[in-house]
């Protein structure tokens, strides 16, 4: 794969300096143009063998174009911050939205490929970060991502000799360090990992481009030229694009018309005397649990979906209400902002995973994608077709990251809702509760039962389980969510323990 980078490929100064000029002047038009149309983003990856010149032509780029448009990311050692989230927190937050470039010095393969060539990682366990690599582009690219992938080659002697020359002027002495020299003993390890992953990772949607690194001139042209062109490509493809079209039978209803939420007991209650003594005692189990010293090894994701008026915020209530005000957040989701509108659906929730030893409770979550979004035809059904996979995905990542997901959807009855929401209409400090849109998403109630049918169907997986709450009596749906809550967090501390 690489011999084709070891040609000797060379750029002579005049031919440079003559490309050069024109080049930049393309570059900021194609640039200006992908800001002006704002329809989509381009992440630029520069992978590459140390002194390959990776650093030399993320600095040229900038220099190239207009740095108000292009944000670029420097990806060494993670942060304390961000050892504390999964590994792909770090690159999710720095996504780009439509209209600009994002430039990652460094990239969601780095580490796994350097633990596997040290030695400090299994095969599987790279196969696996490979594979959640190309997920993650996929869905990117599914999103409109425009990606694109260098990987800048050298030669074991043109590496040692461009090491040597670095080393020898004093300019440029400090860019070589003891771990280079050490990475180049381990040359064709190097090689070989990397070879093996650009082969297994260079997909239809998100090709690698094999750049020789050895001569600067050739390098900077190669690079500036494959970017113009791809940019100019997807720019006048745009108007023309359709969302991609899934391979998939439609979704029909159960052949044994099984409704799973038609099948919960509401009748169930709880009487004041039993509800209080429950509080009490599932409220200051949960106290205890996050106060453990165990807890901050473990994260906690609470996702609250449901019926409108199915008592999302008293559950929510309950549980702050045990926790100390400095470990928790609640996240209410409305419509996304415009910023969020340029950004892949779920970005919005990627940045706001929490640290270890702390809770986050989203009050509506990612899932309005398979559920409000289907329903409402605010997104394509090729969108949310795809969307139950990449959602198991990112909940997968999550709990590989010791983040404890817990999902309550909150089920009542139609004739329930209709109960309160009359009553909210009544009583004047409950208007804000209710509006017209409310009343309009009750003409819609079967499309949205089948949605949630459907969503549990999928989404309802051994790390990450729904837990449905049957909703009618609102001291029992309480008492359900804190015990669950518990149930949840204990199990994942005594598995922590016994690791």
């Amino acid at each position: 794969m690489f011999e084709s980078a070891e040609l000797g490929h060379k750029i002579d100064k005049a031919t440079y300096d003559e490309e050069v000029p024109k080049l930049r002047e393309a570059l900021l038009d194609a640039q200006l143009e992908l800001v002006e149309k704002a329809s989509f983003p381009v992440i630029i990856l520069m992978g590459g063998l140390d002194g390959a010149g990776r650093g030399e032509t993320v600095n040229l780029l900038n220099e190239w174009m207009d740095p108000r448009f292009i944000q670029t990311h420097g990806m060494g050692e993670p942060s304390d911050e961000e050892m504390d989230r999964p590994m792909m927190w770090r690159f999710w937050r720095a996504l780009p939205p439509k209209g600009k470039i994002g430039l990652f010095l460094g990239s969601w393969y780095t580490w796994p490929m350097l633990n596997r060539v040290m030695g400090v990682t299994k095969p599987a366990d790279l196969d696996q970060s490979l594979e959640r690599a190309k997920r993650l582009e996929k869905m990117l690219t599914d999103e409109g991502a425009l990606i694109i992938k260098f990987w800048l080659h050298l030669s074991k002697e043109k590496q040692k000799a461009r090491l040597e020359f670095l080393e020898k002027n004093p300019k440029t002495r400090w860019r070589v360090t003891k771990r280079d020299w050490e990475h180049y003993k381990r040359y064709d390890r190097f090689v070989e990992v990397y070879e093996s992953v650009l082969r297994h990772t260079s997909t239809a949607e998100a090709p690698w481009i094999i750049v020789e690194g050895a001569d600067a001139r050739y390098r900077s042209l190669t690079v500036g030229k494959v970017i113009l062109e791809t940019i100019r490509k997807r720019l006048s493809e745009q108007e023309q694009r359709k969302p991609a079209e899934i391979a998939a039978p439609p979704l029909l209803p159960a052949i044994d018309k099984l409704d799973i939420l038609k099948t919960l007991d509401m009748t169930q209650k709880l009487d004041k005397k039993k509800f209080d003594e429950e509080l009490e005692k599932y409220q200051g189990k949960l106290a205890m649990l996050t106060r453990d010293p165990g807890f901050k090894d473990i994260s906690v994701v609470v996702v609250f979906e449901g019926n409108d008026a199915a008592g999302k915020g008293g559950s929510i209530r309950r549980i702050t209400g045990a926790l100390d005000a400095r470990q928790y957040q609640v996240i209410p989701i409305a419509a996304p902002t415009e910023e969020e509108r340029e950004q892949p659906y779920l970005w919005r929730f990627w940045r706001q995973l929490p640290r270890k030893g702390r809770v986050a409770i989203f009050d509506r979550s990612w899932y309005g994608r398979v559920l409000v979004e289907r329903v409402e035809k605010f997104c394509s059904e090729s969108d949310w077709m795809r969307a139950y996979m990449e959602i198991n995905d990112f909940e997968a990542q999550l709990v590989r990251h010791r983040i404890v997901v817990v999902k309550f959807w909150l089920s009542i009855t139609e004739d329930e809702q209709l109960r309160r929401f009359e009553d909210r209409q009544k009583t004047g400090f409950k208007r804000f509760k209710i509006t017209e849109e409310d009343w309009r998403n009750r003409s819609k109630w079967e499309a949205y039962e089948q949605a949630v049918c459907d969503m549990v169907d999928r989404t309802s997986t051994a790390v990450a389980p729904w837990t449905l709450v049957e909703a009618n009596d609102k001291p029992f749906a309480r008492i359900k969510v804190l015990k669950t809550l518990c149930q949840r967090i204990e199990a994942a501390m005594e598995k922590k323990k016994g690791d």
